[in-house]
C-alpha cells in the first residue's frame, strides 16, 4: 500500500502544491525524465499500445520532460512521442541529443527543441534547460542519439550557456547522476559558468539518488516504477528576472551559495494528505478525480482485472536470491520454461534456453494473476529466435560468458540485467497492489522535526530506507529495510536433455534458444568463444510467441482455482 497512488491522485497533489507556492510567493516546477511506456496493462494491452495512457498522462501539467530509452525501442513508440507527446507540452518537452527521422517529410530533425530559456513566475529565477538522455545505442533505427560529450560542444550548445543572465542550469535526462555523461555537462558549464547553480535531475538507474557535483551542483533522482514523488528544494538562487522594483532579497544572499536539499515521498494518499495538510474529503481536485475516472475506465475497457489464475506464494526479482523458490527466476527457470519453451518443428531435439533477467521487470504477488500482473511482470514484445545444432561443448559455456565477459567487452544495457541498487545500503519495498490503501496505517511514519528513526513507536512497513550523498535523511517515511539481492545477467534452462547420467557427455549439439532481445550479445559471446555463427545462422522460435505470452500461458494452465 505504500506506492498505490495513481496519476490522477498525482494531478491533485501537484494542483495543491501549486497553489501552497504561490500563496507563499515562492516556484515549484513539475520535471520528468523519461520512461513513461511500457510495463503495465493500461500502456500494453492497448491497440495501438498507448491508446488510453497518452491522453492520460497529457492530463499532468508538467514544465520539463525530457525522453527514456523505453520510447526509443520501437518506430512506432518513437514516433508517437515526436506527433502526440511532444506537441502536447508546448516546448516544455526537450530533446538536447536526440534527432528522428520526420514520419512525412523524411529529414532528420531535433524530436523537441535542443533547450529553453524560461523566468518563473512568483520570483523571476532565470533558467537556461536542457533534455538529455544517456549515450543509448539500442533505438530503433529512425532516431539518432548523439553522444553527450560531442553534443556538449556544439555551437548551439555553447551560446545556451554563455552570458551572465542566468540564475539556474536545470538540467533533466534520463541519465544515471554519477555518469560519464552528466559530467561531461558539469564540466562544460563550469568551463563558462563557474559559480553559476546547476540540478541535474536524472533517471534510468531505478534508484532513489543525490549526488553532489560541487556546493553549487546537485543530481537528484527519484527512483522507479512511480514509486516515489521526488521533491528537490534549492533556496538561496538569485532572482535577476524579479522587477527590481519588488526585490526584497538581501544583497548577502545573492554571494551566497544556495542550500540544496531532497525528499523521497511515498506515492500514496497518506503521503498527499500529510504535506497538503488536507484529508480524503478535501485533498482530490475536480481535475484529479476525473483523471482517476479516465484511469478506472481504461482499465474496465482493456478487462485488466481479469483473472488468469491464481498465484500460490509471492516471487521476487530481487528480494531472493537466486537460485531459490522463492525467485522469480527460479520459477521460470524450473516450472515455466521447462514445458512452455518448444517448437513445433524442433521438439524432438535438446535445447539450452537462456533468458535475460531484465525482460523480467517486476515481482509476482500472492493472490490474482490478472492481465495487469501479465504486462507488469513481463511487458516487453520480445520473442524468441535460435540457432540448430550448435555444438553443446561450446553452448554450456554461454552462460558464463555472459554473464562475467561480454559486460566487459561493450557497454551492457541496463535491460539484460534486473539489478539491484548499486549500493547495499539502499533498500527496495515491493508494491503491494494486491491490497487496498488504507487512509491511516498506523505502520506509515511520516518524518519531521519530532521524529526519528529512533522514536517512532508503531511497527514499520517494509520499504525503502536510503542511504546518499546527502545521509539518510532523505526519505519521507520510516519504514523497516528490505535485503535487495543481486541476479545474474541471464540463466538457462535445459530442456529435452537425456536423462540418464551420461547424457551430457553423449550430447553433441543442441539447439541454443534465447529472447531475441540479447542476440547480439549471444552471438558476441559466441565469437569469444571462438565461433562465426552471424545473424544469419539464426531464425524464429515457436513462430513468434512473445515472453509475456509464454508466461500468461502458463499461469491459465497451472495456477487455475479461486484466490
Amino acid at each position: 500500500p505504500s506506492y498505490t497512488g495513481d496519476w490522477g491522485d498525482y494531478i491533485s497533489f501537484a494542483e495543491r502544491l501549486r497553489a501552497k507556492a504561490d500563496r507563499e510567493g515562492v516556484d515549484l516546477l513539475l520535471i520528468d525524465t523519461g520512461d513513461r511506456i511500457e510495463g503495465n496493462g493500461l500502456y500494453d494491452a492497448s491497440t495501438p499500445k498507448g491508446k488510453y495512457t497518452r491522453d492520460i498522462f497529457s492530463e499532468q501539467d508538467i514544465d520539463l520532460i525530457c525522453i527514456g530509452n523505453h520510447e526509443l525501442y520501437h518506430k512506432s513508440s518513437s514516433e508517437s512521442e515526436y506527433l502526440s507527446v511532444v506537441p502536447t507540452f508546448q516546448g516544455n518537452y526537450l530533446a538536447s541529443n536526440l534527432d528522428i527521422l520526420d514520419p512525412d517529410s523524411g529529414d532528420r530533425v531535433p524530436l523537441a527543441p535542443r533547450f529553453k530559456k524560461f523566468t518563473t513566475k512568483n520570483q523571476g529565477i532565470r533558467i537556461v534547460a536542457f533534455g538529455f538522455l544517456f549515450d543509448f545505442t539500442g533505438n530503433a533505427n529512425n532516431t539518432f542519439v548523439e553522444k553527450v560529450e560531442k553534443t556538449v560542444r556544439q555551437k548551439w550548445f555553447l551560446e545556451a550557456i554563455h552570458g551572465r543572465d542566468v540564475d539556474l542550469f536545470l538540467v533533466a535526462g534520463h541519465v544515471p547522476l554519477d555518469s560519464p555523461e552528466y559530467n561531461a555537462i558539469f564540466k562544460a558549464i563550469r568551463e563558462v559558468q563557474w559559480d553559476t547553480p546547476i540540478q541535474f535531475f536524472g533517471g534510468h538507474t531505478h534508484v532513489r539518488d543525490y549526488f553532489r557535483y560541487d556546493n553549487k551542483a546537485y543530481g537528484f533522482e527519484s527512483g522507479r516504477y512511480m514509486e516515489t514523488i521526488g521533491f528537490m528544494s534549492i533556496t538561496g538562487l538569485s532572482t535577476g528576472g524579479k522587477p527590481k522594483s519588488h526585490d526584497v532579497q538581501p544583497a548577502n544572499m545573492l554571494a551566497a551559495a544556495p542550500k540544496f536539499s531532497r525528499r523521497y515521498i511515498d506515492n500514496n494518499l497518506y503521503s498527499f494528505h500529510h504535506h497538503t495538510s488536507l484529508n480524503s474529503s478535501t485533498f482530490s481536485t475536480p481535475h484529479g478525480r476525473n483523471v482517476s475516472a479516465m484511469i478506472a475506465a481504461a482499465r474496465k475497457a482493456l478487462n485488466l482485472d481479469h483473472r488468469f489464475g491464481c498465484a500460490p506464494t509471492d516471487l521476487w526479482t530481487n528480494r531472493a536470491p537466486f537460485p531459490n523458490e522463492n525467485s522469480i527466476f527460479t520459477w521460470l527457470q524450473t516450472q515455466v520454461f521447462p514445458s512452455t519453451i518448444s517448437d513445433p518443428s524442433r521438439k524432438d531435439y535438446p535445447r539450452l534456453a537462456i533468458f535475460n533477467t531484465g525482460g523480467i521487470r517486476f515481482d509476482v504477488f500472492k493472490g490474482p494473476f490478472t492481465i495487469d500482473t501479465t504486462y507488469s511482470v513481463s511487458p516487453f514484445t520480445s520473442g524468441f529466435r535460435y540457432i540448430k545444432d550448435v555444438p553443446y561443448m561450446i553452448a554450456m559455456k554461454l552462460i558464463t560468458i555472459l554473464n562475467h565477459e561480454v559486460p566487459q567487452l561493450l557497454d551492457l544495457p541496463y535491460d539484460l540485467a534486473a539489478r539491484a541498487p548499486e549500493s547495499d545500503e539502499v533498500y527496495l519495498a515491493a508494491a503491494d497492489t494486491g491490497h487496498k490503501f488504507v487512509q491511516h496505517p498506523v505502520n506509515q511514519v511520516p518524518l519531521s522535526t519530532t521524529s526519528s528513526n529512533n522514536q517512532h513507536k508503531e511497527p514499520l512497513t517494509p520499504g525503502y530506507t536510503t542511504t546518499d550523498a546527502g545521509g539518510s535523511d532523505g526519505d519521507d517515511t520510516i519504514h523497516s529495510p528490505i535485503r535487495f539481492y543481486r541476479v545474474p545477467n541471464v540463466f538457462e534452462t535445459r530442456i529435452g536433455f537425456p536423462s540418464h547420467s551420461s547424457g551430457d557427455a553423449e550430447l553433441e549439439t543442441v539447439d541454443l534458444v534465447y529472447v531475441d532481445f540479447i542476440q547480439r550479445y549471444v552471438l558476441l559471446a559466441l565469437e569469444f568463444l571462438g565461433t562465426d555463427y552471424k545473424e544469419g545462422d539464426t531464425d524464429v522460435y515457436m513462430d513468434g510467441t512473445t515472453m509475456t505470452e509464454v508466461i500468461s500461458g502458463w499461469v491459465k494452465e497451472n495456477w487455475k482455482g479461486d484466490c
